[in-house]
């Protein structure tokens, strides 16, 4: 894919959408790291509507840690593998309370140290949080990538390291925000929608469908 197909790919997805945000609700950066953990193997929408009295409850480490494991069960039971994600939440708001003052570390390196966090958790709560300029490679990123040719790789490393340096430093805060809301919406996986896919003149994908 050529600089100038994927300048208009972005400039595209950034005239729809001019400020992309994640569907995930949160009031603060704590907030933002749970739901973003809660997140895996799991659909934004049942995480919010677990999230919603989890975080009226405990919007903080400390709360949440308060609350204990079986406290915060209680409220996610209806998010898959709730008691792994519980427990990890509660080990990671014990680790913020003793090691970080209770604050949400912005070093890469302190939030994958955090239990249930990995690399694209962190990416997210980098992006979001604090506006880096870094690629959280889901499935849907995955797919849109390789599909249209954006960012091709075998990994989800390789496709963020791929899209790190091919999307423009123009797009690049908002590029994962704009390829997973296209991933989930428009190029779904078993059947994509280029009936109304706005980029469809610069995708590189072979077998492009009518399915609107």
């Amino acid at each position: 894919m050529t600089p100038e197909q994927i300048e208009h790919i972005f400039a595209t997805l950034k005239a729809a959408n001019p400020q992309p945000e994640t569907e995930l609700e949160y009031t603060n950066v704590f907030e933002l790291l749970a739901a973003v953990l809660l997140s895996a193997q799991a659909t934004d929408v049942s995480v919010n509507k677990a999230s919603r009295a989890l975080f009226a409850a405990a919007p903080t480490p400390q709360a949440m840690l308060a609350l204990g494991v079986d406290g915060v069960e209680r409220y996610i039971k209806t998010i898959g593998l709730y008691r792994t994600k519980a427990r990890h939440l509660v080990e990671a708001c014990r680790i913020l309370v003793e090691q970080h003052g209770g604050q949400v570390p912005r070093e890469r390196a302190a939030l994958e140290a955090l239990p249930g966090v990995g690399r694209k958790t962190a990416n997210v709560v980098l992006n979001v949080a604090f506006g880096e300029a870094t690629m959280a490679v889901d499935t849907h990123i995955f797919r849109v990538a390789n599909r249209t040719g954006l960012g091709p790789g075998k990994t989800p490393l390789a496709v963020e390291q791929a899209l790190l340096e091919r999307v423009p430093e123009a797009y690049r805060v908002d590029a994962h925000h704009w390829l997973i809301l296209h991933g989930r919406y428009v190029c779904q996986a078993r059947l994509p929608r280029c009936g109304i896919c706005r980029i469809r003149p610069w995708c590189e994908y072979d077998s492009k469908t009518d399915a609107r």
